[in-house]
C-alpha cells in the first residue's frame, strides 16, 4: 500500500529534524517537514549543515515499529534516484552520503526513538549556491546541470522514490540491501574509517545484511558498524 504523505512547508525552523520530533508522536506516518531555511541544521554526530535557501531540507516521520540503521538507504537510494530523474549519476558513500564525481551532494540522518518513531532527514543541495570554500568536497544540481529546477518537482520525485524503497525496506529488505551494494561506490576501494576509539583502514568488501561495512584489514576482516569514511589511494594503483 502506497504511503500517504502529509506535507508541512515552513519558511524556516532550527532543524527540519527537530521540528519533527516535536510532533512526531501526535503525528502519523508519512508527515513531513519541508523548510526553505534551517538555522541549526545539523548532520552525523551533531555537526552543523548549511541549510540556506534554494536547497532541499526536509524531515520524514516514519513509524516501521523498530529503529534499523538500514532505513538511512532508504533515503540515500531515493535521493540517488531523484537525480537520475534530472540526469544525474551518483553514488551512496556509506553510510549516509551521496556523491557526485568526487563531491558531497545529499546526507542523510536517522534519529528514533525507541518503536515509536524514525525520523528521516535529507538535505539536498538543488539550487543553493556552494560557498567557495567548499567547492572542492560539495556540489548542487544546479551547478551540475546549469539549470534550476523547481524544488516542489524535485520533492515530488524524491517523495515517490522514497515510498517505493521504504515498501521494499518493510517487505524485502535483502532487496534493498542488493541495490545498496550496486550504488555504493567505495566497495573494492581502500578506505579510512575514522571513529571515537581510533582508525581503521583497508579495502571496503561489501556492506552486509545488518547495514554493516566489511572492512579487509591487514589484520583480518573487519565488521564496522558506524565511522567516518575517506577514500585512500589504492597502493600500486
Amino acid at each position: 500500500m502506497a504511503i500517504e504523505w502529509r506535507i508541512i512547508h515552513l519558511d524556516e525552523v532550527d532543524s527540519t529534524n527537530e521540528y519533527a520530533k516535536r510532533i512526531a508522536g501526535n503525528s502519523t506516518e508519512g508527515t513531513v517537514v519541508v523548510a526553505k531555511r534551517q538555522t541549526s541544521g545539523k548532520g552525523r554526530k551533531g555537526r552543523s549543515w548549511a541549510s540556506p535557501e534554494g536547497g532541499l531540507w526536509l524531515s520524514v516521520i516514519l513509524k516501521p515499529g523498530r529503529i534499523d540503521p538500514r532505513l538511512v538507504f532508504v533515503g540515500a537510494l531515493a535521493v540517488v534516484d531523484t537525480l537520475a530523474d534530472f540526469g544525474i549519476s551518483s553514488g551512496i558513500k556509506w553510510p549516509n552520503d551521496v556523491w557526485v564525481s568526487g563531491r558531497k551532494i545529499a546526507g542523510i540522518l536517522t534519529e528514533g526513538k525507541g518503536s515509536e518513531y524514525v525520523i528521516l532527514g535529507i538535505g539536498l543541495n538543488v539550487n543553493n549556491p556552494v560557498p567557495e570554500w567548499l567547492r572542492e568536497s560539495a556540489t548542487s544540481v544546479f551547478e551540475l546541470t546549469g539549470t534550476e529546477i523547481p524544488l516542489e518537482k524535485v520533492l515530488e520525485r524524491l517523495l515517490f522514490h522514497l515510498g517505493g524503497w521504504y515498501r521494499v525496506f518493510l517487505e524485502r529488505p535483502d532487496l534493498l540491501m542488493v541495490k545498496v551494494r550496486e550504488k555504493t561506490f567505495i566497495l573494492g576501494k581502500t578506505v579510512r574509517v575514522i571513529q571515537d576509539e581510533g582508525e581503521l583502514a583497508g579495502r571496503a568488501l561489501d556492506v552486509l545484511e545488518d547495514g554493516s561495512l566489511l572492512i579487509e584489514t591487514p589484520f583480518g576482516s573487519k565488521r564496522v558498524t558506524y565511522g567516518d569514511v575517506s577514500l585512500r589511494p589504492i597502493q600500486g594503483g
